[in-house]
């Protein structure tokens, strides 16, 4: 098998690389796959998270950007917010992601206007937030339907907007100011400077990044401009964005032809930013299907309320629905669905299943046969009427009270110019009248900023052992669960507008609040038996037989019965809880950490209603921070519960979240913990004495005191309870006051090129000491090292060679196995005497085990040119974590540069790669992780 043809059958996988392969393999094939074949777009990317990471900012970015806020002013304001106060800082900016307090409001009762009430509180804390109130230009005021004022204030510097760093306010009716947040930018340059690229070939920057390839770019003017609107509906605007250096010129760039959201780097080209507004489903959800005991058989129904008279196609006031057989996200003509005669729409459903036979059953009828090319074309007009209706009745759903998606909202409506486009039988004439690999089993919704019309892609189902073959778009809980999305990604936003859902556990909440509203629909409709037996609510009803989609179904409470709620292999039976998070398939994954979040919630619909629930939930997103993780969300909600009912669901709302793991004492360090702590506590009183903590922090290998680093509390460190965090001084030692006595199950240790040290304290009322040890990994981007040569073809930025070193073991380096095995060269900051090195070969990108690296090399040197061998050898199957490697007798001395090498596979190790295989493991290799500890050589 050729390179293009191992990238084909990645992506017949539904794997999808990194820029840098064919372009035809990358755009036809948009997703990549975990080791249980759910599907996933492209991974998103923020340059701003190492800067958000350990310390954050560097002194030198700090005094450049001039972004710290007072510590004494930043305490001083979290203790008059009092207990469940929240002063969270931002360490990309230093000034507040999220003011706020969970039991209460901010400021009392006024009359005055909300843009004055929140301006007047920001110039009430000038040394928290800094920030001169002619850099803010109001450009939303949106009033939910709970009288909710939600303010929103861009920040700009010679007319160019600031990207994601500006500023919310949210003000109840009365005139309280419920929570403020954005983290934005306090020093902003004076003028424009720094456009060294014109926004076409920002443009093709974005494209490439895509799909590895610059694509030709028609711009409907020449010459500098601030905004640049391409032929195809795309733009380009200038915008500023901040990095360590402080805010930088750059390009907003959207490409509606692969729904992602760059911002490029106006000097230099460098991505900064990457934002895939197409959020994909592993498995397809199938609620309201054909054949189903309620709501199962066709009746008639007008279309008058969401479609014009007499229209000629299925385009109406929310959706536009046609069947993009081709896959081309074009209209074509022959695809538009036409009226069957004139004022009517009704075409009946062609029963597949004596045809097909299998699953296939009067029950649980097909709608094509995967063996005969063309044979949907029998349901595609009934199918993309069906889903335009499907669009019609979620949207009206979501429009009305409690939930109240509106248009200032930011819903889809064609007077806006954002309706729904929705494609049927997406890609189904791919593969000569049957769909190809990348057309099947499968669903996604791409969801723009506000103005841009989101695109959703419903496929064909193909049959199995756990499913027939159907039409993702003839069932209700797919399409509600695709347009939840939309409902999520407008309303978590920036100030901007732009989506904030990025981080693993707001992915995760982003499939869990999918499953909720939808199954929340149909429970509420009487089409989903919903009683207090555990186990009723399962998604993807039909597709699977009466089974589900999930691991288990929706409705499962903690201690359930395995008969009703089996769990996997790898938890436990009953409803899951935030300790399960990433255990589900043994990695994170978004739609099984998802389950933990729609479990969780549907808790709270069972403990305050369905109409609650659905208010609590919605006011919640619009009171959300950037990449939130559960226990924000978890703020969110209780925030919510203020505003809704003045308070009065608090307990229960709180013992719900503790219930589930989610107590004060739970820990995450932020939205990408794949690892959370769970608790199972309610607040503590707030006039409960307060502990502290003192103590040293020290390097592991030299022993020598290091100053800079931060010792934080994970779930407490963002503010919330506290703000328990200290940076070390230049002797290493720290002082954490005001704690509330209890056990913190995740206090961490971290600095810049040290690798984290983390401890389960338990506080008491009275001072504590705690030193710690954190060790130096040498070859850390963070602590200086760099890569200085690698072999094979770069996957930057998602999976490339820097990936190495970056300290994450979430993210790792994949590249085509060469004969003579892939190497990379990291370059030590200074000279090293080695005492170890470790490896981890957790393959990433293509987490299947046959492309984890099997033999491997390890070499030193002094110079980079001659090179001795340190260690070699082969990683046991299946080896998912770090790995010492200690290197021979005197080849760890005065070390300055280190080269590791794949050799093989654990694919080519298992013998699965003789002639015509189709092992992944043939073809690509992947190791996630290179550290080296020692001393600085003499």
């Amino acid at each position: 098998m050729t390179r293009q043809a191992a990238a084909r059958r990645a992506a017949a996988a539904g794997i999808v690389l990194l820029a840098g392969l064919s372009p035809a393999v990358a755009h036809a094939a948009p997703d990549h796959a975990d080791a249980a074949g759910k599907l996933h777009r492209r991974v998103d990317y923020d340059s701003r998270d190492s800067l958000r990471a350990a310390s954050g900012l560097s002194a030198a970015a700090r005094r450049s950007a001039a972004a710290d806020s007072s510590p004494g002013a930043v305490r001083q304001l979290r203790e008059q917010l009092g207990t469940q106060g929240i002063v969270d800082i931002d360490n990309a900016t230093g000034t507040p992601r999220r003011v706020a307090r969970t039991d209460g409001f901010l400021t009392a009762a006024s009359t005055r206007k909300p843009a004055d009430i929140a301006l007047g509180y920001l110039s009430a804390h000038p040394e928290v937030f800094g920030l001169d109130a002619k850099t803010l230009t109001l450009r939303q005021d949106y009033t939910d339907i709970e009288g909710t004022h939600h303010l929103s204030f861009v920040q700009s510097a010679g007319g160019v907007p600031v990207f994601g760093n500006g500023l919310k306010a949210h003000v109840a009716k009365d005139g309280s100011l419920i929570q403020v947040d954005g983290a934005p930018v306090k020093q902003l340059p004076a003028a424009m400077s720094g456009a060294q690229l014109s926004a076409a070939a920002a443009r093709a920057a974005a494209v490439k990044d895509v799909d590895g390839t610059p694509a030709t770019v028609t711009r409907n003017a020449a010459g500098p401009r601030q905004a640049t609107t391409f032929s195809d509906g795309g733009n380009a605007k200038l915008v500023w964005f901040q990095t360590g250096a402080g805010p930088r010129l750059a390009w907003q760039t959207l490409l509606l032809r692969d729904g992602f959201l760059h911002v490029v780097d106006a000097a230099s080209g460098e991505v900064l930013y990457r934002h895939n507004t197409v959020a994909n489903d592993t498995a397809q959800v199938w609620t309201d299907y054909p054949g189903a005991p309620r709501g199962g058989k066709q009746q008639r129904i007008s279309l008058t309320k969401w479609l014009p008279d007499d229209s000629p196609r299925l385009a109406g006031y929310y959706a536009h629905v046609y069947s993009d057989v081709n896959d081309d996200n074009t209209a074509n003509p022959s695809e538009e669905v036409r009226p069957a005669a004139k004022g009517s729409f009704e075409y009946p459903f062609t029963d597949f299943s004596t045809t097909v036979g299998g699953r296939c059953a009067a029950a649980l009828p097909c709608s094509w046969d995967p063996q005969t090319p063309n044979s949907w074309q029998a349901d595609r007009a009934q199918n993309a009427v069906q889903l335009f209706s499907f669009l019609g009745t979620f949207h009206d759903h979501l429009l009305a009270a409690p939930i109240g998606f509106t248009r200032t909202a930011g819903n889809f409506e064609a007077v806006d110019g954002d309706a729904v486009q929705a494609e049927a039988d997406d890609g189904a004439d791919t593969g000569n009248g049957l769909p190809d690999g990348n057309h099947t089993n499968n669903a996604n919704m791409s969801t723009p900023p506000d103005g841009t019309p989101p695109r959703m892609q419903m496929y064909l189902f193909t049959p199995g052992t756990r499913a027939l073959a159907g039409n993702s778009g003839d069932e209700s809980d797919v399409v509600y669960h695709e347009y939840t999305h939309g409902l999520s990604n407008r309303l978590v936003v920036d100030a901007n507008g732009v989506s904030m859902l990025g981080g693993a556990q707001a992915g995760a909440m982003g499939e869990g609040w999918s499953d909720w509203y939808a199954e929340d629909f149909l429970a509420a409709q009487g089409l989903e038996k919903d009683t207090p037996a555990n186990g009723e609510i399962r998604v993807g009803k039909y597709w699977t037989a009466g089974g589900t989609i999930r691991s288990q179904p929706l409705d499962c409470a903690v201690g359930a019965p395995a008969t009703a709620c089996p769990g996997t292999p790898a938890t436990h039976s009953g409803g899951y809880t935030y300790g399960d998070y990433g255990r589900l398939s043994g990695f994170a994954e978004a739609h099984d950490d998802g389950e933990i979040w729609a479990e969780t919630l549907w808790d709270l619909r069972t403990a305050v209603g369905s109409a609650k629930a659905e208010s609590l939930l919605t006011r919640a997103m619009e009171l959300t921070p950037a990449s939130p993780s559960f226990l924000d969300e978890r703020n969110s909600i209780l925030q919510a519960g203020l505003v809704v009912d003045g308070g009065r669901l608090q307990q229960k709302i709180w013992q719900v979240f503790a219930h589930r793991g989610m107590g004060y004492f739970a820990a995450a360090s932020d939205g990408d913990d794949i690892r959370p702590v769970e608790d199972f506590s309610l607040p503590p009183a707030a006039d409960t004495p307060r502990g502290t903590l003192t103590g040293t922090v020290r390097d592991q290998d030299s022993g020598a005191p290091i100053g800079g680093v931060t010792v934080a509390f994970g779930g407490h460190a963002s503010g919330f309870a506290g703000g328990l965090v200290a940076t070390t001084a230049a002797d290493g030692t720290y002082t954490i006051a005001g704690i509330l006595p209890g056990t913190y199950a995740k206090v961490v240790a971290r600095g810049a090129g040290y690798d984290p040290a983390e401890k389960t304290l338990s506080i008491p009322s009275h001072p504590l000491s705690q030193d710690w040890t954190v060790r130096r990994d040498w070859a850390a981007a963070g602590g200086g090292g760099k890569v200085a040569s690698f072999t094979g073809p770069d996957f930057s930025p998602m999976c490339g060679p820097g990936n190495m070193i970056d300290q994450s073991q979430a993210r790792g380096w994949v590249s085509f196995v060469q004969p003579g095995g892939l190497n990379v060269v990291v370059e030590l900051p200074s000279k090293v005497d080695i005492a170890q090195v470790v490896v981890n070969p957790t393959p990433v990108c293509i987490p299947l085990e046959s492309v984890q690296t099997g033999q491997y090399l390890v070499e030193t040197s002094p110079d980079g040119t001659t090179w001795t061998t340190a260690a070699q050898g082969t990683f046991p199957s299946a080896t998912f974590e770090p790995t010492p490697v200690t290197p021979a007798p005197g080849t760890g001395s005065g070390v300055r540069f280190v080269r590791y090498t794949m050799l093989d596979t654990r694919g080519q190790e298992d013998g699965l790669c003789g002639p015509g295989t189709t092992t992944l493991g043939c073809f690509f290799t992947s190791s996630t992780e290179l550290a080296v500890y020692g001393k600085p050589a003499v």
